[in-house]
């Protein structure tokens, strides 16, 4: 029998010089190779005894029901079993739904999606469509969309001076960061809030349409949506920052891009502007689209917890626009990719095929959708955060055949403050109003001059006692002032040591209206450091 490695290498292989030493090195040897040996065997024996705990547990479960193909996908493990009745499948199978379905909702929450022909109005496809979404900061297209109009209607121009008010300026952000005072052309705060998605833009703007009241925008809003057939949607501000109330619809929004995408081709530059710069920074399009997808040119993105990611997009091939909505994604990854895809089918879809349009859809009865407690939770940022680690090693952009990597720096469009023109708010061509909120003290208006009274009784020079109508004016004597007393109160009397003054109640003196004079004696001093010592003087006269 061979010998172990560990003894092959023992002291046979060690000259020593002294016997007792090569003794000692035998004997720890041989203990160090028996522990090794056995340390070696306990390991291998450990090894071929873990699969009998695995065959224990299969034999106590009851055995499942062979799987058909296209039922249950690979690798997912079997529903639970319920131990009162194990010995019925299909009741274990119902059992098994209520467990299941949330966890399938935490994991593969369904966005709602939809896709529209520009042209036509025509759904080419639409998944959960009419459910009632939280829209985010795609609630800026209605307010961009308000702010053509009013430059179609002539009411505003595009140099048209924007004001951040004290509320714009206490928005969350994202947000540009201009203190309240700023000032802004009208072009350049559109391209701020579609860019950036800056939510103190989209309130400046809002409040410069409605004459600085954030509630009189919101209303406007509110009746263009009703205008436009967007049943489901509801507005309470104008950037879609988390609000009670708030909510719309992937068919609403894209109702919403077909009207702006129709009624100002002109204006479609500002929804596919890849990024803006204020000459430090540069800031890029949220919409990942945009150079990347063929044909994309605009439109908006959108994300709070309760809404998840959302993506209004449009893209143009050989004269043809689509428009496509994606609400509630699990990050931009997989919003961007849903995007590229429905657009992509809805550009191979004849549309001869389609009758339904998008006004035709029904109105939604439910309730808002919060997925909040997912996209914000561990669950959904553990998801996303994985998505990311294998974008890495993906030779696919987002894991997209329709998308591919842009290889240029974005175009960039420069934006600042400044360079509008003036209204009887701010003047032309300034950044920012000094002082801006602080009010202007107004002077008190100068009382008038009290009238003298002379001491006998008798009118002032000059005047004249009024008469009565239709009667000559006659002089009529004043009633005598009220004698004074003998001794006057301490409040119009001053004494001292050496200088003893009094002066009567009443108009005589002139202490009644200025108050005593503490500092008639010579050498009193009034400073604080003064008193305690006075001259000796003063002090003998105090009573």
């Amino acid at each position: 029998m061979a010998r172990p490695a560990c003894q092959r290498a023992g002291p046979a292989a060690v000259h020593f010089a002294d016997d007792e030493l090569r003794e000692k090195h035998v004997v720890r040897s041989s203990l160090f190779e028996r522990f090794c040996c056995g340390a070696v065997a306990a390991l291998f024996a450990a090894c071929l005894a873990i699969p009998a705990p695995a065959a224990a547990k299969q034999v106590a479960v009851p055995t499942p029901k062979p799987v058909i193909a296209g039922e249950t996908p690979a690798g997912e493990p079997a529903a639970p079993q319920p131990p009162a009745e194990p010995e019925t499948p299909a009741a274990s199978e119902t059992e098994a739904a209520p467990e299941e379905t949330p966890a399938a909702e935490v994991a593969n929450h369904p966005a709602s999606s939809i896709v529209v022909d520009v042209a036509t109005g025509k759904v080419l496809s639409e998944h959960n469509a009419t459910e009632r979404r939280y829209p985010a900061s795609t609630t800026k297209l209605m307010t961009v969309y308000l702010a053509l109009k009013a430059l179609r209607e002539g009411t505003v121009s595009l140099d048209s001076p924007v004001i951040v008010t004290r509320l714009a300026a206490a928005q969350a952000p994202a947000k540009m960061g201009y203190p309240a005072g700023s000032v802004i052309r009208l072009d350049n705060a559109m391209k701020m809030m579609l860019v950036k998605s800056a939510n103190d833009i989209a309130m400046a703007i809002g409040q410069s349409l409605a004459h600085e009241s954030e509630e009189g925008f919101v209303d406007i809003m509110n009746a263009e949506a009703a205008r436009l057939g967007m049943k489901d949607t509801h507005f309470v501000n104008p950037n879609g920052l988390p609000q009670d109330g708030q909510h719309s619809s992937a068919k609403d929004l894209a109702i919403l891009a077909i009207q702006i995408r129709r009624e100002f081709p002109a204006f479609s530059g500002y929804f596919d502007i890849e990024a803006i710069t204020n000459g430090k920074y540069v800031m890029k399009n949220g919409n990942k689209l945009l150079g990347r997808f063929e044909g994309a040119d605009g439109m908006k993105t959108g994300y709070i917890c309760a809404s998840g990611f959302n993506l209004v997009s449009s893209a143009t091939r050989d004269g043809r626009t689509l428009v496509a909505v994606v609400l509630g994604a699990n990050g931009t990854i997989k919003r961007e990719r849903l995007s590229a895809a429905i657009l992509q089918a809805g550009f191979e879809t004849d549309l001869a095929t389609k009758t339904q349009t998008v006004d035709q859809l029904p109105t939604s009865p439910g309730e808002v959708i919060d997925i909040s407690d997912y996209i914000c939770g561990a669950k959904g940022r553990s998801a996303r955060a994985a998505e990311r680690g294998e974008e890495k090693d993906r030779d696919e952009k987002f894991g997209s055949p329709y998308l591919t990597e842009m290889q240029r720096p974005p175009v960039t469009v420069k934006v600042g403050l400044g360079g509008a023109a003036g209204n009887e708010l701010v003047d032309a061509g300034v950044s920012i109003i000094a002082n801006y909120g602080i009010p202007i003290p107004t002077p008190r208006p100068t009382p008038p001059a009290p009238e003298s009274i002379a001491t006998d009784g008798s009118a002032p020079d000059g005047a004249a006692t009024p008469a009565e109508p239709g009667e000559a004016s006659v002089d009529t004597p004043l009633p005598a002032a009220e004698t004074p007393p003998d001794k006057p109160s301490a409040a119009n009397a001053y004494t001292s040591g050496t200088l003893r003054s009094s002066f009567p109640l009443g108009v005589h003196s002139p202490m009644a209206k200025r108050g005593p004079r503490l500092d008639a004696e010579p050498g009193f001093d009034l400073r604080a450091a003064g008193f305690g010592r006075q001259p000796a003087a003063a002090e003998e006269g105090g009573d």
